[in-house]
């Protein structure tokens, strides 16, 4: 296959949170494009299995508890022990978490810590592992899937989402400006709504129009579209998009 058909031929991606909607569209996308995929689960192997097949096994599957202070470096080692060597990395599990500003103390700490540790803390060790490995090996590419809650602010039910996910936008600048002289490209993306089970649970309670009201475009992206952008970012042609936010929002934000 040509470089035009299979533009990610040859390399390794590991990608976290893969079961899900954004996730598994991201598998089958590099995959199909020519990468090597290792498929991070927390909970439903059953799943992770099932995209292993899919991609007619060109991979592995890897089971973390991203929760826990050690689960990201047992991750990573994991991955590197199946594959030798890892080429990129996508960061994109995540969750989103819902607490009143008038719940309890406790409550409001627990959610604010959960929150931080899967969509920021997690990253940030699974970073540096990345950043280490990618010195020894030529450089490397970490793709970080941020949020536009990230960059316009946030419902107050879920402040602890949008500063997870402005954090995580200003480690991915971080990284690109401190590195990219070692061939470390990195690289956020900020979806808006997209059609994943985080959007079904909000289109049950609240309606499909409240979700798609200021959106422009009048609908959700769908993870196809966010896993096109993401494979895009990993061509080995685009280093000059190192450090950039990329958008995905259906004008519903425009910087």
């Amino acid at each position: 296959m040509s470089s035009l058909t299979k533009p990610l031929d040859g390399q390794t991606v590991l990608v976290t949170g893969a079961s899900g909607a954004i996730g598994s569209a991201i598998v089958r996308q590099i995959a199909n494009e020519g990468a090597r995929v290792i498929i991070h689960y927390g909970r439903d192997r059953k799943s992770a299995n099932l995209l292993l097949e899919q991609i007619g096994g060109a991979g592995w599957t890897v089971q973390a508890d991203l929760a826990s202070a050690a689960g990201p470096t047992q991750l990573w080692n994991q991955a590197v022990g199946l594959a030798g060597r890892i080429d990129s990395i996508i960061n994109n599990a995540g969750v989103r978490t819902e607490i009143s500003i008038g719940s309890d103390l406790d409550e409001w700490q627990a959610a604010w810590r959960r929150e931080f540790q899967l969509d920021f803390f997690a990253v940030t060790d699974l970073c540096r592992a990345a950043i280490l490995h990618f010195r020894e090996h030529g450089g490397g590419r970490i793709v970080n899937m941020a949020s536009r809650a990230g960059q316009r602010g946030y419902s107050a039910e879920a402040m602890p989402y949008g500063a997870a996910k402005a954090a995580l936008i200003n480690l991915t600048k971080s990284i690109a400006r401190s590195f990219g002289a070692e061939g470390v490209v990195a690289i956020a993306i900020a979806p808006g709504w997209v059609r994943t089970e985080m959007a079904e649970e909000f289109v049950s309670r609240f309606g499909e129009a409240a979700a798609v009201a200021d959106i422009p475009i009048g609908r959700m992206a769908e993870p196809s579209e966010v896993a096109e952008l993401v494979s895009f970012a990993l061509r080995p042609s685009q280093r000059s998009l190192s450090g950039a936010t990329l958008d995905v929002n259906g004008a519903s934000y425009i910087r």
